[in-house]
């Protein structure tokens, strides 16, 4: 159903920073903004879930790093990116959750990869590195400052760097509402593919989908002189 009653006050897109979203959809009596400029979809900031209760949400999830199925889900990300990198890159994982079997595919692969996550593994230092990749897998929809952690992996990307995402793309407004994604209370924005270009034409990288729901950012080398 539409946001309906007072208009409430716009909240600044928290993706593109776009000062102008529109009311989209109250569901189950949570409010969700349209951004036009970007095409991301979010939660209102009000509603957005405390530190407690997503952790609570996130140690209900079986992420087993030695789960075949789970590692088939990720090889989805893995692959294309692992056809990228040189070998015995440095990457992070980041938002890493409690099973990061996404390292492990990757440090099997040769690769050294360092973990963060604000719940499960939040040591800063890890942020303060460069590294050749970050994935960032089911960990973009729970962003309560996109805008912001986008930044943050541009700063820790190197030159010539890869960031490997996946999220679930948005689903048609139709859906919306009974979208098994929106129903999860610790995903608050949502993207499609469009929403990812936008990002790095704001950055200066390159983007690339090579299949549905993963992304491949590059942050440009510098030209050689």
């Amino acid at each position: 159903m539409s946001i309906s009653g007072a208009a409430p006050s716009p909240p600044t897109c928290p993706v593109c920073l776009d000062p102008a979203p529109r009311p989209f959809m109250a569901v189950d009596g949570r409010e969700y903004w349209r951004c036009e400029a970007c095409e991301a979809t979010f939660l209102a900031p009000a509603q957005r879930p405390a530190p407690a209760d997503e952790r609570a949400e996130y140690l209900l999830h079986a992420n087993d790093p030695q789960d075949a199925g789970y590692r088939r889900f990720l090889f989805r990300l893995a692959e294309p990116l692992l056809a990228r990198l040189a070998p015995a890159c440095e990457g992070l994982d980041y938002g890493c959750g409690p099973g990061p079997a996404l390292a492990a595919m990757l440090r099997e692969a040769g690769h050294d990869v360092a973990l963060y996550d604000p719940f499960f593994a939040p040591d800063a230092a890890v942020l303060e590195r460069r590294y050749d990749f970050i994935t960032c897998t089911e960990a973009a929809e729970h962003f309560h400052d996109p805008a912001g952690e986008f930044d943050r992996f541009d700063r820790m990307l190197r030159p010539g760097g890869w960031l490997a995402l996946m999220t679930c793309f948005q689903t048609e407004d139709a859906r919306f509402a009974r979208w098994h994604y929106r129903r999860d209370p610790t995903h608050v924005v949502f993207y499609r593919a469009a929403t990812f270009e936008r990002i790095a034409r704001r950055l200066g990288w390159q983007c690339e989908i090579p299949c549905k729901d993963v992304v491949l950012m590059r942050k440009p080398s510098p030209p050689r002189s």
